[in-house]
């Protein structure tokens, strides 16, 4: 059976986003860059919000086989790994991607009990979404040491959890990682 993980770089005072909806967060360097290679590649399938799956459609140019090999092997691990995208405005996705049919929440439970290993999930409303039907199995915060004062926040607003804490890890530029899992 397959774990579903919502992680995401944040803030210190927890937005994933500026208020202006950029991402005001420094871009991880060459370690920090590795280990987010390392994560992608132990993904089995990512599921993706329009937003998110926008942003990250970056990477699957074949422009991104320039520039740093760090840059490059992500680049590889994106593309090699199978996307779900949720959105009811999108029409068609990238290589490697499709469009989830059905609701949210039968498409999860349906892919955790047939997929082995980790199911990643990048979105803050999607991971809302899941964390409210139950279905997110560990929450991996990665805590950069900037304060952003606003903007698009790790949990959305409204959703209450308890969480047991499963570890933490220092990792480069000042990052730390913090482990939870629903209690």
């Amino acid at each position: 059976m397959g774990r579903i993980i919502y992680s995401m770089l944040m803030s210190l005072d927890g937005y994933i986003a500026g208020p202006d909806g950029n991402i005001d967060l420094p871009v991880p360097e060459e370690e920090l860059h590795q280990h987010f290679n390392d994560e992608m590649r132990q993904t089995s399938v990512m599921l993706c919000g329009r937003r998110l799956y926008e942003a990250m459609r970056f990477w699957d140019s074949p422009d991104r086989e320039t520039g740093a090999e760090v840059e490059r092997d992500f680049a590889r691990a994106w593309r090699e790994t199978p996307k779900i995208v949720f959105s009811t405005t999108l029409r068609d996705v990238g290589p490697n991607a499709r469009l989830a049919s059905g609701d949210t929440e039968t498409v999860a439970r349906n892919l955790k009990a047939e997929t082995d290993g980790e199911i990643g999930v990048g979105g803050a409303e999607l991971a809302a979404h899941l964390a409210r039907s139950s279905l997110i199995d560990e929450y991996r915060l990665y805590m950069q040491p900037v304060v952003l004062g606003g903007g698009k926040p790790y949990f959305h607003a409204g959703l209450s959890l308890t969480l047991t804490p499963l570890g933490t890890e220092s990792l480069s530029q000042g990052v730390t990682l913090l482990r939870y899992a629903p209690a």
